[in-house]
C-alpha cells in the first residue's frame, strides 16, 4: 500500500492523478474527508501529520509513504511547524514498519539558504534520521499551470510591461517540468534504497530568462529595468501589492531566490529513466494546460458590486454638486472599478481599488495624480478599465 501525504496540494495532486490512471491503489491522508466523484483506486483517510495517533493509523499496511507537504501558507513560523511534522512521520513511519519515505524538497547550496530552502533541507535529514530509508529529490523551480513559481511569472509577466527587477533575477535555476517531477516520484517507488538526488530541467536559467521566455511564448515584449537596491524583501512587498494572492507562500519564495538552485550532482540522470525537457518545452506545457480565467464576481454579486460602485461615484459627484455632462467621468470610473473587482476580485486588487477610491474622492486638480495613478493599475489588469478611467483623470476638463 502506498500512502500520500499532501493529495490535495499541487505536486500530491499530479501525482494521485497519475497513480489513479495506472490503476495503483493509493492511501491518501487528507485533513478534510473528500468524497470522490466517480470510482477510483484512492483511500481518503482523514487525519493530520501533527496528530500522532492518525499517523499511526494511516501506515497501517503502508509500505511506501510520500510526504508531499509544508507549512509555508500557514500563520506563524512555519519552520517549526515543517520541522515539528517531519518528526511525527518519521516517528510514524519508523513504527509501523514503512520500507521507504519519498520526500520532495529543494535544491539550494552555500551558507547563506534562505529560511524556506533550509527547512526544506532539514525536513529531509529529520526523515533520515527515522533509520526508515528515504528517497530525497531536491528539485529546482517546478513549472506547470497551477505551480506556485510559474504562476508568480506568469502573473507578472501578464500584468507588467514594464518590470523594475532586482538584481537576483540574474541567479540561476534548473526549472523542472511538473510531468518530470511526478515521473520521478513514481519511479522512486520502484526503489528499494535510499538516497538524496538532485533534479532540475535540461536547461540553466535565470529568473529573468524565465520571465522573456513566458512572454516570448505569450507574443509580447517585456522590458525588464535591472537595479540594485531591490532586496528580496523589499520584492516580496511588491508582490504582495501586485499578485497579493500569492504573496504569503510566494514572499518565502523569492527570498529564497538568491540561492543557485541547479544540480551540482548528476547522479539522478543515471539513476532514474526521466530525461527532463528544457525550459521552453516545460513553459509551452504549461500553458496549454492553463485553465480559462474566469471572473472573480459573476451573477447577481458582479450585479450588486456595479450598484454599489456607481452608488459611491454618483454619490460622491453629489457631494462635490457636480450636475449634468460633469457626471460622466463619475459613472465611467465606476464601471473602470467594476471591470477590475469583476475580474480580480477585492483582495487581488485592493491596491488598484484604494487608488480608485481615493481619486474619485479627491476634486479636481488635486485629485489628478491619484486618478493617472489609478489609470496605470487599472492599465495592469485590464486595459478596457483604464480607458473608462481616463474621463476622472480629465474631469476638470470636461
Amino acid at each position: 500500500m502506498i500512502l500520500l501525504t499532501g493529495a490535495t496540494g499541487y505536486v500530491g495532486g499530479r501525482l494521485l492523478n497519475a497513480f489513479e490512471r495506472q490503476r495503483v491503489p493509493v492511501r491518501a491522508l487528507v485533513r478534510r474527508p473528500a468524497i470522490p466523484s466517480e470510482p477510483s483506486t484512492t483511500e481518503w483517510v482523514t487525519g493530520d501529520v501533527l496528530d500522532d495517533a492518525s499517523l499511526r493509523r494511516a501506515m497501517t499496511g503502508v509500505r511506501t509513504a510520500y510526504y508531499l507537504i509544508h507549512s509555508m501558507a500557514a500563520p506563524g513560523q512555519f519552520a517549526e511547524r515543517d520541522r515539528d511534522a517531519a518528526r511525527r512521520f518519521a516517528a510514524a513511519a519508523r513504527e509501523s514498519g514503512v520500507e521507504r519515505i519519498i520526500y520532495l524538497g529543494a535544491l539550494g547550496g552555500g551558507r547563506d539558504l534562505s529560511e524556506h530552502l533550509e527547512s526544506r533541507q532539514e525536513v529531509g535529514r529529520i526523515l533520515r534520521e527515522s533509520g526508515v530509508p528515504v528517497i530525497e529529490f531536491r528539485a529546482s523551480i517546478i513549472v506547470g499551470a497551477g505551480s506556485l513559481s510559474y504562476e508568480i511569472v506568469r502573473s507578472l509577466v501578464d500584468k507588467l510591461p514594464v518590470m523594475v527587477t532586482p538584481r537576483w533575477v540574474t541567479t540561476l535555476a534548473q526549472p523542472i517540468a511538473i510531468d518530470d517531477v511526478v515521473e520521478y516520484l513514481q519511479e522512486a517507488a520502484q526503489r528499494a534504497e535510499g538516497g538524496t538526488f538532485e533534479i532540475g530541467g535540461a536547461d540553466r536559467v535565470s529568473y529573468g530568462g524565465i520571465m522573456k521566455e513566458y512572454a516570448r511564448q505569450k507574443g509580447c515584449r517585456r522590458l525588464l529595468i535591472r537595479v540594485p537596491v531591490l532586496s528580496p524583501g523589499l520584492s516580496g512587498l511588491w508582490l504582495r501589492l501586485m499578485a497579493p494572492r500569492y504573496a504569503r507562500v510566494g514572499r518565502a519564495l523569492i527570498e529564497g531566490v538568491r540561492n543557485e538552485t541547479v544540480v551540482r550532482n548528476p547522479e539522478a540522470q543515471l539513476r532514474f529513466k526521466v530525461r527532463p525537457r528544457g525550459i521552453a518545452e516545460a513553459i509551452r506545457c504549461a500553458r496549454e494546460e492553463q485553465p480559462r480565467e474566469t471572473p472573480a464576481l459573476r451573477g447577481a454579486s458582479s450585479a450588486a458590486a456595479l450598484l454599489v460602485l456607481l452608488a459611491l461615484c454618483l454619490g460622491t459627484a453629489a457631494a462635490w454638486k457636480v450636475e449634468g455632462p460633469r457626471l460622466i467621468p463619475y459613472g465611467s470610473a465606476a464601471v473602470a472599478a467594476w471591470l477590475v473587482w469583476r475580474r480580480d476580485g477585492l483582495a487581488e486588487a485592493r491596491l488598484a481599488l484604494g487608488m480608485f477610491a481615493v481619486a474619485v474622492a479627491i476634486g479636481h486638480p488635486i485629485g489628478a495624480l491619484p486618478a493617472l495613478l489609478t489609470a496605470a493599475l487599472f492599465f495592469v489588469r485590464s486595459r478596457l478599465a483604464a480607458a473608462f478611467v481616463l474621463p476622472l483623470l480629465l474631469r476638470g476638463w470636461l
